[in-house]
């Protein structure tokens, strides 16, 4: 009773912050317009913009889209999320998907090397010495700092893509797998010595339920940091995906598209960690 009513006090705090955040928002945003669109323009000129589809009459806006506009623009946007008019012009829900398959495919190759390789470097002081320089002076490296030998080497925007993520997917991961195999219990350890078990048995019956919980924080850890990656790797090798989005709409000057890409991306990134945070709590147990 007293968490839900934690929860629900919470919850209520939390819309309270978000509408005095639009509230300031919405009043930062909406002084006086500076004058039409045809100020200072000549006849010719304004002639001009007429026949370009222009309204040299309208008001300028004061420069920083409000709420309301970043509103309609995300409606628009998600009510047709999927049609393709070309190369530069695809729904959101397209550039999504492209992201979250990228994402999914480096993340999915990260967990093949380093799941298996944090166990070997769990269970062996030897194999942990022997990996940890190599560790230590790959891992600090910015994932975007790749980019240029990806794309040298692999010929391909998307796979480079893919393979950034991968690079920074995989060592949190790593690092995770193998702490939480080498703080396993001895004693767990000793029975199954004792009742003879396999290493195969033992490592996927005793060892991987062990240290699963802290597994899943790696791989936790590491959603995070690629779904932060591939928006600026896309912007660098364009083509698709929410990155590209952005900066293509960085470049039409459209700040309402732009500000509704980054709430998308931010969304997109907490229903991903909630996704691993229940993931986590599923094989979390209590002692």
């Amino acid at each position: 009773m007293k968490v839900a009513s934690l929860n629900l006090r919470a919850a209520l705090v939390s819309l309270l912050l978000f509408a005095v955040f639009v509230g300031a928002w919405q009043l930062s945003t909406s002084g006086p317009s500076v004058g039409g669109a045809s100020a200072g323009m000549t006849a010719e000129e304004i002639e001009y913009a007429k026949m370009m589809g222009k309204d040299p009459g309208a008001e300028k806006s004061t420069g920083f889209p409000p709420p309301t506009e970043v509103a309609k623009a995300s409606w628009s946007h998600l009510s047709d999320p999927f049609y393709d008019k070309g190369p530069n012009d695809k729904g959101i829900g397209i550039q999504l998907a492209h992201s979250l398959a990228r994402v999914g495919l480096g993340f999915v190759l990260a967990m093949a090397v380093a799941i298996p390789l944090g166990f070997l470097i769990g269970m062996s002081p030897l194999m942990r010495k022997a990996f940890d320089p190599f560790v230590q002076v790959l891992k600090p490296i910015s994932p975007l700092a790749w980019m240029p030998l990806a794309l040298y080497t692999l010929k391909d925007s998307d796979v480079s893509g893919i393979f950034v993520i991968f690079i920074c997917s995989v060592w949190p991961m790593l690092i995770n797998t193998a702490f939480g195999v080498a703080s396993v219990k001895r004693e767990w350890l000793n029975v199954a010595s004792t009742l003879e078990v396999n290493p195969i048995r033992k490592a996927f019956q005793v060892i991987l339920p062990a240290a699963a919980p802290t597994i899943l924080t790696g791989m936790r850890i590491s959603m995070g940091i690629a779904w932060l990656v591939i928006v600026a790797a896309e912007m660098l090798v364009g083509g698709t995906g929410v990155g590209y989005f952005v900066w293509n709409e960085w470049n039409n000057l459209s700040l309402t598209n732009v500000i509704f890409a980054v709430l998308l991306i931010g969304v997109v990134g907490m229903l991903l960690d909630l996704m691993f945070a229940q993931l986590q709590k599923a094989v979390t147990y209590v002692e």
